[in-house]
């Protein structure tokens, strides 16, 4: 193969990324686009930096002690990056190389004043953007300094930023290299940045134009305020004008440098809104052309616009696919399932079939769309009365998006056709005896499961696990049972509601549902006390316990009997996860690695029991939650039969406390059968991919997680597989991890967060949800991952979202705080089951809490204090 070193702006297409990096291969795309000026330029190869590699073999030790090192070690990174650098710089450029670039520029004018740019193939990538990481080089004149600042460029890949954004997101060093645009500079009046969506609310319909006097570089180096346009439908809908004090003007004789700008030019536009509304129409031409958003950087020279880069907007969160143009609203499904990471494909699809309305993927996530649900005015009732129930902010999100004019469609109310889903139909007589038979039927229909898919191999366990998802849908739309779950929260709701009202009690059901009965969640934190009493005995299995890694799953239950009380502990522990051992952080996702898989994920939890608890905890717990119930009860039923009409009103309660008790329990149950037919599911399928390791069809099993189901399928069927899909959905599954999923998203790509509109908390406090009464407290514990979890007796738990799995957690805690949740997630039940002070649905409280500071928790007045 002939080496090419230097390539024209003309000969490059957006294919080339592996030969011109991504810039390069953005602007020879740009320069392709009918009406897009691109300045006039070349670009110095990937083929060129593997030569100067190749000149310098001991870059390759150091590239080896760079991948060994720890991405949070910054002084290894910093030194090991600065002597590459160092290396790069001082290789002198091959005469075939530096010829190939000298000729380039004779054609273009020797003399002329260039600007030199980094391009990596790693840089401007739909995944990841890497915008800023190298260097760009402006105003360079002459071809000595620009050989000089094309060997920069090269070293530029291992700044000390690029080489930690790299570590950080799994990029091996060795696989990416470094081209360099070389390009003929323009003298702006004016430059800057098109976003053709907007980066805030991630609309795709609104243009947002930032704009400042002179080159872009004082707007990306942050020495000004820019003018700041935002165009929709081809007009300026909004604009500030910045007191632009100073700009970059290029030297003669090459470089730049800062001038005052005169102080009757400061507050004029950099451009007027003629200009801005032009450029946006140039930028919706690029944005075709790419197929995606675009961060594009302009200048404007003699009236006419110039394009010197385009990027894609890596930050935006996706839209869900439709195969129409209408205006569509989607509401998050993992806000709702305390699931907010994304998901890998085969998770999503798993979930997808066996859900009861059709979801909508987007970023790794699922939504819901209930535009046709908002469009009539009735089930617009309906559902804002629903979500905002559970979580006010949804609740807001989707008023915000109804206050946008003509946004939401104007749909008749719909005729007879039953209750939407979720809504009860008729009551149901509190005996808990329904309770009983509707978890015998659940366990019934397990067992029969687990007992037919034994003998289901190959494409035939495909078309049992088909019928299998009809039969889980059949079971989770039982009437019966979404009844039972409905009576349980509108009994909350009532006794909120009414004794708030009779007794100006705040959220009074939290005391009055304590230790309910059938709640196979609050049940499993205190199993795990249990356990905890069997081990505690045996300081020799203690001992062994503290030192488990947590990557020796396999191993250390059979290690454990070797020990002194070890088969005891063995025993229990292994007890525990026959009943519980299908859960997991994450669990709707069937791809997580469940406790059974990984039951090192425990030891952690058994631990913090072991050491913070007495024996005998689990039951004191359970027992006194239910005298504190008893208590509360005795005394609102008394307060109320001293009230006017206060017979009635202390019946009506007693019928009240007696259905929330017995149904609030179950309303934890069908999330267990769920998981406990996905570990089925999952089991059989993990099977599957062992034989396509075997028939070496696939080179790991757990590539089936990046397939859906449909395509695991097909692989099955045919015994081939694209490795190709496999290696671009593990890429993309790595780019939604960053992303931040909306609780409401439009298909104008607007991102919808909601707010709180409460006054009624002091200054500086963080605002949630108040999902479980009183007031703690205590040392905040940031924990993102239940394997880290090491808490003392009265700490508070701050996390992201708690999902059934964290609830042997709560058994050592005096209070909850998450970034995600409502009022009947699993989290507020939990809470309230064990009397803890819970505040839910605080925006951000792992960054702004610090893992030991002190807080206080107002579970009733649903805010926290960080106290000093």
């Amino acid at each position: 193969m002939i080496e090419q070193y230097v390539l024209d702006l003309q000969e490059i297409d957006e294919t080339q990324v592996a030969v011109v990096g991504g810039k390069g291969a953005h602007l020879g795309g740009l320069s392709r686009i009918e009406g897009i000026r691109v300045p006039a330029g070349f670009c110095v190869t990937t083929d060129a930096f593997r030569r100067i590699m190749a000149e310098a073999p001991s870059i390759d030790d150091r590239l080896d002690q760079l991948s060994r090192s720890d991405p949070d070690d910054r002084e290894a990174i910093r030194t090991l990056s600065a002597q590459i650098r160092r290396t790069i710089e001082e290789v002198a450029i091959p005469g075939d190389v530096a010829a190939a670039i000298t000729r380039a520029l004779a054609q273009l004018g020797e003399q002329a004043a260039y600007a030199v740019r980094s391009s990596a193939t790693a840089e401007d990538l739909p995944t990841a953007s890497f915008a800023g990481q190298q260097d760009t080089y402006l105003n360079i004149v002459g071809p000595t300094a620009i050989l000089q600042h094309v060997s920069r460029c090269w070293a530029s890949l291992f700044t000390e930023r690029a080489v930690t954004y790299r570590q950080r997101n799994g990029i091996d060093h060795r696989t990416v290299h470094m081209a360099v645009v070389v390009q003929q500079m323009v003298f702006p009046h004016a430059a800057g940045i098109l976003f053709t969506a907007d980066p805030v609310t991630g609309n795709r319909k609104v243009a947002t134009v930032d704009a400042g006097f002179g080159l872009g570089e004082a707007l990306v180096s942050g020495l000004v305020n820019p003018d700041v346009f935002k165009v929709r439908h081809g007009e300026v809908v909004a604009k500030t004008i910045a007191a632009k004090q100073r700009a970059v003007h290029a030297l003669p004789a090459g470089g730049t440098q800062e001038v005052a700008i005169d102080a009757q030019r400061q507050e004029q536009p950099a451009l007027t809104d003629a200009q801005v509304v032009r450029l946006v129409q140039l930028g919706r031409r690029i944005e075709a052309h790419f197929g995606r958003p675009q961060d594009i950087e302009w200048c404007l020279v003699d009236e006419g616009f110039q394009i010197v880069q385009s990027r894609p907007i890596t930050t935006l969160f996706p839209i869900p696919e439709t195969d129409d143009q209408e205006n569509h609203v989607y509401v998050s499904v993992g806000h709702q399932q305390m699931m907010t990471d994304p998901m890998k494909p085969l998770g999503l699809s798993m979930w997808q079939l066996t859900a009861m309305v059709p979801m909508h993927e987007a970023g790794g996530r699922l939504f819901v769309d209930v535009t046709r649900r908002l469009a009539s005015p009735a089930s617009r009732a309906g559902l804002l009365d629903l979500v905002g129930r559970g979580d006010p902010l949804v609740r807001d999100a989707l008023e915000t998006v109804l206050d946008h004019d003509d946004f939401v469609p104007s749909l008749p109310d719909a005729g007879p056709g039953g209750p939407p889903a979720g809504e009860a139909s008729a009551p149901i007589e509190t005996d808990p005896a329904l309770v009983t038979q509707l978890i015998e039927r659940s366990q019934a229909s397990i067992a029969a499961l687990e007992r037919d898919i034994r003998t289901k191999t190959g494409p035939a366990l495909f078309d049992f696990l088909l019928e299998a998802f009809e039969e889980h849908k059949r079971v989770l739309s039982d009437p019966l049972s979404i009844r039972a779950i409905m009576a349980g929260m509108e009994a909350t709701w009532w006794l909120n509601d009414k004794l708030g009202e009779w007794l100006g009690e705040k959220n009074a059901a939290d005391t009055l549902t304590l230790s309910a009965p059938d709640n196979v969640t609050s049940e499993m934190g205190l199993a795990l006390l249990d356990v905890a009493d069997v081990i505690r005995p045996h300081a020799e299995v203690v001992a062994f316990l503290q030192g488990v890694e947590y990557a020796e799953d396999a191993a250390f239950l059979d290690e454990l009997a070797k020990l002194a009380g070890g088969t005891e502990a063995r025993d229990a522990i292994e007890t525990y996860l026959d009943r519980y051992g299908m859960r997991c952080v994450g669990e709707i996702d069937i791809t997580r690695p469940r406790w059974r898989e990984r039951p090192t994920t425990l030891v952690p939890v058994i631990l913090d029991n072991v050491r913070n608890f007495e024996p005998g905890a689990a039951e004191r717990r359970f027992e006194q939650g239910r005298q504190k119930a008893q208590k509360k009860e005795q005394d609102v039923l008394s307060r109320l039969r001293a009230l006017p009409d206060g017979d009635r009103k202390a019946d009506e309660t007693k019928r009240m406390i007696d259905r929330v008790r017995t149904f609030i329990g179950y309303r934890e149950y069908p999330k267990y059968g769920i998981v406990s037919r996905y570990f089925v599911y999952k089991q059989a399928l993990m099977e599957e991919a062992e034989r396509l390791v075997q028939a070496g069809v696939l080179p790991e099993k757990e590539d089936i997680f990046y397939l859906t189901f449909q395509e695991l399928h097909d692989v099955v069927r045919s015994n081939q597989v694209d490795d190709q899909i496999v290696q671009q959905r593990k890429e993309a599954f790595r780019s939604y991890d960053a992303l931040t999923p909306p609780r409401v998203l439009t298909s104008d790509g607007e991102a919808v967060t909601g707010a709180y509109r409460r006054d009624d908390v002091p200054a500086g406090a963080l605002i949630g949800l108040p999902v479980s009464a009183g007031t703690i407290e205590g040392r905040a514990r940031v924990i993102l991952d239940m394997a880290d979890a090491d808490l003392e007796a009265g700490d508070i738990l701050v996390t992201t979202f708690t999902d059934p799995s964290w609830s042997p957690l709560f058994v050592g805690i005096a209070g909850l705080v998450t970034e995600v949740g409502g009022l009947m997630t699993h989290g507020a039940v939990i809470a309230r089951e064990y009397g803890l002070p819970a505040v839910v649905g605080v925006e951000q409280a792992t960054r702004l809490i610090r893992d030991g500071q002190r807080i206080r928790v107002h579970g009733t007045g649903g805010y926290i204090e960080i106290l000093p």
